[in-house]
C-alpha cells in the first residue's frame, strides 16, 4: 500500500468522552465529534464517518486509508476489564510482578498503596529451566511440566497466556518452545516477552507481556469487528493503527501487540503539535492536549516529540513515578493527568476542591448534557463561567443545560464550602488549571527544561478553553491554537509516518567491543523494524539508531545516537567519546579519575519510518487589523474575579492578520478559544490562532 499525496484519508480517535473523526480530501479537512459508545466503540466511528463523508460529498468507497487510534487498551488496563490471563514464568520468579522493585515512590507514607498485579498469584505458574544472562542454557526447559500446565489452563477457562522467562531477551529459545507446547493444546492467544518487550529488567518486561496478553482478546475482537463493519458500510481501503511511539502499523501487528496501542491517541496529538511547530519553525514547544477525560503535556524539541522506552499506566498517586503499572515499549514521552472536560469535581476530607481522575465520560456525561449525569464536571464549570455557549456546543449537536450545571456545582461544591455557583465554578477551573500547570512544571524539570521558554500548542476539545489561563500560570507568552484543534489527535493520525521501533537488550562493554556481533544484532533489528514499515508503504525508509549506555554499575542509561553504518573495532574509542559528551550534556560533567570504570551499552534501538513531505513554512504574523464584534457574552474574568462582557467572534469570519483583543471568545464547531484579558489573538496564515500577551510583540 503506497500512500499518495492525493489520497482521501480518514483519522478516527476514540477518546474517553468523544470520538474524533478527521477526513482529509486532497488537503481539505472535514471533521466531527461523536459521543463515544462504550458498549460498541466502533459505532461512534461509523456514525462519524457517515457524517464527514456527507460533509465532503464523497462516497464510503472513496476512502483510500483509515487510520485509527484508541484508548480501549488503556481503559481495559486501568479498569481491569481484560481477559482471564495465565502467566508462566521461570521457577523462583512467580512473584516478580507483585514484589515490583525496591523503590518507594512515597518515602514517608505508612499507608502506601501499590497497584495490585494485573494477574493474581493463583493464575501464575512456574516451570523449571534457565537461560543465563549471556544467553547460554543453564538448565533445560521442563517440557513435561508445561504439558501439565497447559491442561490446567485449558480446564480453568483462561482467555490468554503470557510467557516471561528470565533472560529471554538474550535467548528466546525457551519462550518459543513453551509457546509451541501450549499452542498444541490451547486455542487462545499466547504472548511471549521476547517478542513483546525484549529488554532488560524482568519486572517491567514481565508486566508488559502480561498487559499485552491481558488486552489481546478484547482488542483483537474489536479490530476484527471494526473491519467487518467498515466493509459492510462500503469502506474498501485498508485500516492502519497508530502506536504509542507515533508510527503506523497494520491491524494484524496491532492485534498481536495491542500493548503498543496504550498511548496511541495522545501520540497522534504530539505528532499534530510537532507538525505545527515545524510549519512555524518553533524549536521549543510544549503541547497541551485536553480532551474529555484527560490532559496531556508533551515537550517537543527541534520538531520532534521526546520519546522513552517505558511509561506507566494507572498511577495510584498523582505525579508519582513508580506508583503505576510499568509498560516497557517505545512511547512518546508525556505526562498525563485526569483533567478533561468530563473530570468530576469533588471535596476531599480537608475541605479542598479536587478534580478527577474519575470522569463522567460520555455515559452519563456532565450534568449539563442531560443524559443522566448529576455530578459537577469541568465542562459544567466552564459553562457556568460563560466560556461555552449552551446553544452552540459541538456545533449545536448537543444542547447544554446551564441550570443543571449550576445545581450540580451548588449541591456538591458550593453548599459545602458556602460559595455561590459562580465562585465554586471558578474554584473548580482554578484547581484544574493549577494541576495542569504543576504537571507541566514537573515534566519540564524532570527533563532539565524551563517551561516558560516554550511556545504552547493547545488542542483537544477543552484545551483552547483553558490555554490562555494556563499560559498565565506558566509565564508562557505565546500559544498557538491550530485549525482543527478540537480534533487535533485525529488530524495528527493523518500526518503520522509508517514507523516501528525495534529494541533489544544486549550488554556490550566497550573494553570488549565486538564489531561483528554488534553489526549482526543491528542488522537483525533493521530487518525487523523495516518489515513492519513495509507492510504499509513503499516510500524510502529512514532509520534512527540509538545505543542506551551507562557507566557499569549505574541503574539507568542515557541515549546516544549512532550512525547508520557498519561498525569496526576502532569505533569503541569513538563510542566512548560520544557517551562522555552526551553524559556531560545530561549531568553537567563526565565521571573521571576512577581506574577501571567501564562503559557499557545495555539496549540497542532501530527506529524505521517512511520519509515525510516537508510542510509549507509560515512566518508568525503580529496582526495588522484589530477587529471587533457586535456579539458580546458575559464571561468570567480571572483578572477582576467577575463576569465581564467579552467579544464573541466566529473563527470562520477572521482573515489572516486579524487581531482580536482580549477578553474574547473565538468559537468554532469543535471547540472555543478563550482569550483572557492579558492576551490578544491573531489569526495566522495557516488558520492557526496565536494567543500573545498584550505587552509582547508577536
Amino acid at each position: 500500500m503506497t500512500r499518495r499525496a492525493n489520497d482521501i484519508r480518514l483519522g478516527a480517535d476514540i477518546g474517553g468522552t468523544f470520538t474524533d473523526i478527521a477526513l482529509d480530501v486532497r488537503g481539505t479537512i472535514y471533521s466531527t465529534k461523536v459521543l463515544t459508545s462504550y458498549a460498541a466503540p466502533e459505532q461512534a466511528i461509523l456514525d462519524g464517518i457517515e457524517e464527514v463523508v456527507k460533509q465532503a460529498g464523497v462516497a464510503f468507497g472513496d476512502l483510500d486509508l483509515v487510520i485509527h487510534g484508541t484508548t480501549l487498551a488503556t481503559n481495559a488496563l486501568i479498569e481491569r476489564r481484560g481477559a482471564k490471563t495465565a502467566f508462566i514464568t521461570t521457577e523462583g520468579f512467580r512473584d516478580v510482578i507483585e514484589m515490583r522493585t525496591e523503590n518507594r515512590f512515597e518515602q514517608y507514607d505508612i499507608n502506601l498503596r501499590l497497584p495490585p498485579p494485573l494477574i493474581p498469584r493463583e493464575h501464575r505458574y512456574t516451570v523449571a529451566g534457565r537461560i543465563g544472562a549471556d544467553g547460554q542454557e543453564l538448565r533445560p526447559l521442563d517440557e513435561a511440566a508445561l504439558e501439565e500446565i497447559a491442561d490446567r489452563i485449558s480446564a480453568e477457562g483462561f482467555g490468554a497466556v503470557a510467557i516471561g522467562f528470565i533472560h529471554a531477551y538474550t535467548n528466546p529459545a525457551h519462550e518459543r518452545r513453551a509457546r509451541e507446547i501450549l499452542a498444541r493444546k490451547l486455542d487462545i492467544p499466547i504472548s511471549i516477552s521476547a517478542e513483546v518487550s525484549p529488554q532488560m529488567r524482568e519486572f517491567e518486561r514481565f508486566n508488559t507481556v502480561c498487559a499485552n496478553a491481558y488486552v489481546r482478546p478484547q482488542i483483537g475482537e474489536y479490530l476484527l469487528r471494526l473491519q467487518e463493519r467498515l466493509k459492510q458500510m462500503g469502506v474498501t481501503g485498508p485500516v492502519f493503527m497508530i502506536h504509542s511511539g507515533g508510527g503506523l502499523i497494520s491491524v494484524e501487528t496491532a492485534s498481536r501487540f495491542p500493548v503498543r496501542l496504550v498511548e496511541s491517541g495522545p501520540a497522534g496529538g504530539a505528532i499534530f503539535a510537532a507538525d505545527i511547530a515545524r510549519r512555524f519553525g518553533i524549536s521549543s514547544v510544549v503541547s497541551y492536549d485536553m480532551g474529555g477525560t484527560t490532559a496531556k503535556i508533551c515537550l517537543i524539541e527541534d520538531f520532534t516529540p521526546r520519546t522513552a522506552r517505558t511509561f506507566e499506566v494507572a498511577r495510584t498517586y498523582r505525579f508519582c513515578k513508580g506508583s503505576g503499572m510499568p509498560i516497557s515499549i517505545p512511547v512518546i514521552e508525556m505526562i498525563e493527568i485526569g483533567a478533561g472536560g468530563g473530570s468530576i469535581a469533588w471535596i476531599d476530607a480537608m475541605g479542598r476542591i479536587q478534580t478527577g481522575p474519575e470522569s463522567a465520560a460520555s455515559e452519563p456525561g456532565p450534568a449539563c448534557y442531560g443524559r443522566g449525569g448529576e455530578r459537577p464536571t469541568i465542562t459544567d464549570a466552564d459553562l457556568v463561567l460563560g466560556k461555552i455557549d449552551p446553544d452552540n456546543f459541538a456545533g449545536g449537536a448537543i444542547r447544554l443545560d446551564r441550570g443543571a450545571s449550576e445545581a450540580a456545582i451548588a449541591r456538591d461544591i458550593g453548599d459545602r464550602l458556602s460559595l455561590g455557583a459562580l465562585s465554586a465554578a471558578f474554584g473548580i477551573c482554578e484547581v484544574v488549571d493549577e494541576n495542569m500547570a504543576n504537571a507541566a512544571r514537573v515534566h519540564a524539570v524532570e527533563n532539565g527544561k524551563n517551561i516558560s521558554d516554550n511556545v504552547m500548542i493547545a488542542f483537544g476539545g477543552a484545551a483552547p478553553l483553558h490555554a490562555a489561563r494556563l499560559c498565565e500560570k506558566l509565564d508562557i507568552d505565546r500559544c498557538l491554537v491550530p485549525r482543527g484543534a478540537g480534533v487535533g489527535s485525529a488530524i495528527g493520525f493523518l500526518k503520522a509516518p509508517f514507523g516501528y521501533e525495534a529494541l533489544a537488550s544486549r550488554l556490550v562493554r566497550l573494553s570488549r567491543f565486538d564489531a561483528g556481533e554488534v553489526n549482526t544484532l543491528l542488522d537483525s533489528l533493521k530487518t525487523t523494524a523495516e518489515g513492519f514499515v513495509r507492510a504499509g508503504t513503499d516510500r524510502r525508509i529512514a532509520r534512527d539508531i540509538t545505543a542506551f549506555m551507562r557507566y557499569a554499575g549505574q541503574g539507568w542509561e542515557i541515549p546516544v545516537p549512532l550512525p547508520d553504518r557498519p561498525f569496526n573495532a576502532r569505533d569503541a574509542a569513538w563510542l566512548m567519546d560520544e557517551f562522555r559528551s552526551h553524559y556531560t550534556h545530561f549531568f553537567g560533567r563526565a565521571i573521571d579519575g576512577l581506574d577501571g570504570l567501564e562503559i557499557e551499552i545495555v539496549t540497542w534501538s532501530v527506529k524505521a519510518q517512511d520519509e515525510q513531505e516537508v510542510p509549507v513554512h509560515h512566518e508568525i504574523t503580529r496582526g495588522s487589523r484589530t477587529v471587533s464584534s457586535a456579539a458580546v457574552r458575559d464571561v468570567f474574568d480571572p483578572a477582576t474575579a467577575s463576569m465581564r462582557g467579552s467579544l464573541i467572534i466566529e473563527r470562520a469570519d477572521l482573515r489572516p492578520g486579524d487581531r482580536v483583543p482580549g477578553p474574547a471568545v473565538i468559537v468554532e464547531r469543535e471547540t472555543s478559544t478563550v482569550v483572557t484579558t492579558l492576551f490578544d489573538a491573531v489569526l495566522q496564515n495557516d488558520g492557526s490562532i496565536l494567543l500573545v500577551r498584550k505587552e509582547i510583540v508577536a
